[in-house]
């Protein structure tokens, strides 16, 4: 055989090899985009989508496909949403939202051997039950952290707890009441029904009864509506209200505007953001680009966890080990910088780094307003909206 024909072999045998090393991978998304958890699953939605536009323009080598199914917010659905992407193919699974669709949800995912990763279950069960496939990016003690941290600084002395009885709520209303109480700050705890839609009898006991300064709601964006509904109607003499996930957001804001001014809600960043990492121009410009709107927390979570999902698969395929458990693998070797902060995996798949901020609607503005040193303005105490 001639040298020219010997080389042009090797060069077809390495292009060969490259293209066939180069392969598309199918995600799952296994998320609610109807019933009451709409909202904030089509927010999280928007960010994975996001994750999968950027990680497939710069990747250089793999690409990503979404297979998404509306699980319907509700946990039977959520199984049956897992097992039928497993049926496509997928190799992993994202998305998920409220830990009692995402508990079983990921048990089936472990069942099929799938990585599960979410940010929409803070419930310390799911960090407990012994997956092995399981992460979240965040947790219920980083949103302690912060609504316990702006109550303390706002120097507030009495607070009434309104929470719902599913098992994620309960349990950070009782370690906020938990860490208020031993700070010497009294609390009223106001336990709701998921099924209930008249939050007026618990407003008149917060009114009446408790007549606290501070309105601490532990519950999900359609339930923070009927409160503050309530309170609208009520008028109690207290001087804030704040809530914790999927409400200090700009869509709840355009949705609800005489709902929303001076209202507290957990958010990573402010919104409208200015981003400076290279990692979040991308996610920014990508956001605008594809939504064409400005993107908000919601997005963020949703497009850090993908990202680091996305990522994980690309080096369980470089060591071929995909099917081989090797996406689960990359996954508990996470270490990396987000734009939520750094995320790093224990045996259980928790992030112990994470600590939440709080924003406040300001105007048409979501200001950040504690931790101080990540402040963009001062909170307006006392203030509510009416």
């Amino acid at each position: 055989m001639s040298k020219a024909k010997t080389i042009a072999l090797a060069v077809f045998a390495a292009l060969s090899a490259g293209s066939a090393s180069a392969e598309e991978f199918l995600v799952g998304v296994q998320i609610p985009l109807t019933g009451p958890l709409a909202r904030v699953g089509m927010g999280t939605q928007e960010g994975i989508r996001v994750a999968a536009e950027v990680f497939n323009k710069t990747n250089g080598k793999h690409t990503i496909k979404l297979v998404t199914v509306d699980d319907e917010s509700a946990p039977a659905k959520a199984v049956a949403a897992v097992e039928k992407l497993a049926s496509q193919g997928v190799v992993a699974v994202t998305g998920g939202y409220g830990s009692n669709n995402i508990s079983p949800a990921s048990d089936a995912a472990n069942k099929l051997g799938l990585a599960y990763i979410t940010s929409g279950g803070v419930d310390d069960g799911l960090v407990k039950a012994g997956r092995k496939n399981f992460f979240r990016i965040n947790n219920t003690e980083g949103y302690q952290k912060a609504l316990v941290g702006l109550i303390s600084d706002l120097g507030v002395k009495s607070v009434s707890i309104i929470y719902s009885t599913k098992d994620a709520t309960h349990g950070l209303a009782a370690d906020v009441e938990k860490t208020l109480s031993a700070k010497g700050i009294k609390v009223g705890m106001h336990a709701f029904d998921p099924a209930i839609t008249d939050f007026k009898p618990i407003l008149n006991k917060v009114k009446l009864r408790d007549k606290s300064e501070f309105i601490a709601m532990v519950g999900y964006e359609n339930e923070y509506v009927g409160i503050l509904r309530a309170a609208r109607v009520l008028k109690p003499n207290v001087k804030a209200i704040a809530g914790v996930w999927s409400l200090a957001t700009p869509k709840m804001a355009a949705d609800f505007p005489d709902l929303m001014p001076n209202v507290y809600g957990t958010a990573v960043l402010p919104f409208p953001v200015t981003f400076t990492s290279p990692d979040g121009k991308a996610f920014g410009d990508a956001y605008k680009s594809l939504l064409n709107k400005e993107p908000d927390y919601l997005g963020q979570f949703g497009y850090v966890q993908s990202m680091l999902l996305f990522e994980a698969i690309a080096r369980a395929a470089d060591k071929g080990t995909i099917k081989k458990g090797g996406v689960i693998e990359e996954m508990r070797k996470t270490d990396k910088q987000t734009l939520i902060g750094r995320v790093q995996f224990d045996a259980n798949g928790d992030n112990k780094n994470f600590t939440q901020r709080m924003g406040q609607h300001q105007g048409k503005k979501v200001e950040l307003v504690w931790p101080k040193e990540a402040a963009t303005a001062k909170p307006k105490f006392p203030g509510v909206p009416w």
